[in-house]
């Protein structure tokens, strides 16, 4: 029988002692055929409608659809709060207990680091959360899979559309941690080599600001004419909101939404978000299979639909769950790393992405797609909040393998 089993933890509990309380700790009889799966992501923080409970979700739905296929699967999740002390002393004990996989991990910080601890351990890490490009070019890992989006696949899509529209000056507001700084590096480059120009950057303590007021005059000051918001979550929403007070897009200045989510726009609302541009590799409403995946997840999402993010974490474990099929469970104990090296040979298809490959740097290819967010008066209810721009393909959405200087990629 497949089982599901969650330890929501956060406080000290997440940061030491505590989790040797794990419910299945006393159960090590049962581990040699049992796949546990931990879900590291922010519960509580600016990324939690993100992922967050919904990420989770996502994951037990991946599990349920699986099914018995002769091993039992365990799910538990933690907090890591954005930091990546909590975020590495987690997967440290995780994996010294028995977990064999980590999936999740946003805030880039926290998912550089937990990738080292998996190579460390030999263990799996999916990460879906992080959005840095590092993941798979110096930070690379034989132990590390990069599912659905990073900074260079943002930066090629949404900024590279703004600057064919004519945005070819920039300023951007930046979150300082590792996401924001490779998000605003691989943007900045993109609008240089288009023959743009970078006219100033404000990059601000996270996750401690939500007032970006003076954030905004300094970009009004530039004279830019695109801001681009190098963060995303909570922060993305309050940069959006307090430019439509301050009626910065009125006089002429574009806003790029350089990571947004589906969740992001439902929070601000379609008149106060229409008419951003946005890339997502994920849309409920896309195809047949992605409003199918959704609607099988409604009752798991509470009718919230899902997006890339959160369903990225329903096809890493089932692609992952399908490696350990195909190898065994003893196989896949002994070794992420040809854990990794399995989920990397064998085809990805499911309804969230549809087909797809992982590359030897560990990028799992998906199209990306250019979306603008509708007008009230366009959209027909909740959550039908896209117009489809543009797509770009698998093999070029993302950065091309050699240019990564991923170490294990011989040039």
């Amino acid at each position: 029988m497949t089982t599901t089993r969650r330890s929501v933890l956060g406080g000290a509990a997440a940061g030491g002692a505590a989790l040797g309380g794990l419910p299945w700790r006393s159960a090590r009889a049962q581990a040699a055929n049992t796949i546990r799966i931990g879900v590291l992501n922010d519960m509580s923080g600016p990324y939690r409608d993100i992922s967050g409970p919904y990420g989770l979700e996502c994951t037990r739905q991946a599990v349920q659809e699986f099914g018995n296929r002769g091993f039992n699967v365990e799910v538990i999740n933690a907090d890591h709060q954005n930091r990546p002390d909590i975020g590495v002393n987690i997967a440290r004990q995780w994996y010294d207990q028995g977990v064999d996989m980590i999936i999740d991990v946003p805030t880039s910080s926290v998912g550089l680091a937990v990738a080292n601890i998996a190579r460390e351990k030999n263990k799996v890490c999916v990460n879906t959360g992080s959005a840095t490009s590092d993941l798979t070019g110096p930070a690379c890992t034989p132990n590390t899979v990069h599912w659905m989006y990073d900074t260079y696949m943002l930066a090629k899509s949404t900024g590279g559309a703004m600057v064919r529209a004519g945005g070819d000056s920039w300023f951007f507001i930046t979150a300082d941690y590792a996401f924001g700084h490779a998000l605003e590096r691989d943007t900045a480059n993109f609008v240089r080599n288009a023959g743009g120009r970078v006219m100033g950057q404000v990059r601000y303590p996270f996750p401690a600001t939500t007032d970006f007021s003076s954030f905004l005059v300094q970009a009004q000051a530039s004279r830019a004419k695109v801001i681009g918001m190098a963060n995303a979550g909570a922060d993305t929403i309050n940069t959006v909101k307090q430019a439509a007070e301050f009626g910065i897009t009125r006089r002429g200045v574009k806003l790029a939404a350089l990571l947004m989510f589906l969740p992001d726009v439902h929070a601000l609302g379609l008149q106060t978000a229409q008419g951003l541009i946005l890339t997502e590799s994920f849309y409920w409403d896309l195809n047949d299979r992605t409003r199918a995946i959704s609607e099988r997840l409604r009752p798991r999402l509470r009718d919230v639909r899902p997006n890339m993010a959160s369903i990225a974490n329903y096809s890493g474990a089932l692609h992952y769950l399908k490696a350990i099929a195909d190898m065994g469970v003893a196989a896949s104990k002994a070794s992420g790393a040809e854990v990794v090296a399995r989920m990397k040979s064998i085809p990805c298809d499911d309804d969230a992405f549809g087909p797809g490959t992982i590359r030897p740097d560990g990028r799992k290819l998906c199209p990306s797609y250019l979306f603008e967010v509708k007008a009230p008066s366009e959209s027909r209810g909740p959550f039908d909040y896209y117009k489809l721009l543009q797509t770009t393909p698998a093999e070029e959405a993302f950065r091309p393998l050699n240019e990564g200087n991923c170490p294990m990629i011989r040039a």
